[in-house]
Parts: structure tokens; C-alpha cells; sequence
């Protein structure tokens, strides 16, 4: 069955509230477990703001390394889940929860 990155999109700067974030994290949580009891939920996770995110790009025997996004862009991928689906629609609908929850876009790509 093909897997799908449910990646979510935020926008640079701070974060909302405490107890905005913890009513978000109890309701993303709600849906995480209900896609763990139907067996689509493979994995995870958030990641640090991307100005902490490094560039590595080879060329030949020269390596660069840069500090910040790869991308100068005012959202940049906050968080992702990777769930398992039997086609697009299914995989979209989780992204569509996911997106009401959070208010952020969630872009749905499948695995090659």
C-alpha cells in the first residue's frame, strides 16, 4: 500500500500561546491515535524552526555548508506524518483534519 508525506506547512516567526498549543497538540494527538487504530499512521514528528536548519551541497571534491533554510520563503515545513493509504483520497482527508487542527496548509505527497 502506498505511504504519504503529510508535510505541514508554518509561517516564520513566533508561536501561538501555550494553551493554544496545548488545546491543538491534545487535538492532533486525537487524530494521530485514530489513525494509529486504523493501521494508517507510520511516523511523526516536528521539527526545530528552520532558521536552526543547515544547506550541504556538494559539487565534485567541494562541500558547502550553510546555516538557515535552503529556501528564503515566509513558510517553511514545521512538521510532518507519514501515513499509509490506499490511494490520494484517503491520504487527504487525514491532511484535511490535520489542517483544520492546526489552520496551516498540509501539503499530501506519495512515496516514490
Amino acid at each position: 500500500m502506498p505511504q504519504y508525506l503529510l508535510g505541514i506547512y508554518q509561517p516564520d516567526g513566533g508561536t501561538p500561546e501555550p494553551e493554544v498549543l496545548a488545546d491543538i497538540a491534545a487535538r492532533l494527538e486525537a487524530v494521530t491515535d485514530e489513525m494509529k487504530a486504523t493501521g494508517a499512521w507510520v511516523f511523526s514528528g516536528g521539527l526545530r524552526p528552520a532558521a536552526a536548519a543547515k544547506v550541504v551541497r556538494a559539487s565534485g571534491d567541494d562541500v558547502l555548508c550553510t546555516d538557515g533554510p535552503f529556501a528564503e520563503g515566509k513558510e517553511h515545513l514545521g512538521g510532518f506524518t507519514v501515513v499509509t493509504a490506499p490511494g490520494p483520497e484517503p491520504a487527504t482527508e487525514w491532511a484535511r483534519r490535520i489542517s483544520e487542527i492546526t489552520t496551516l496548509p498540509v501539503e499530501v505527497r506519495e512515496f516514490q
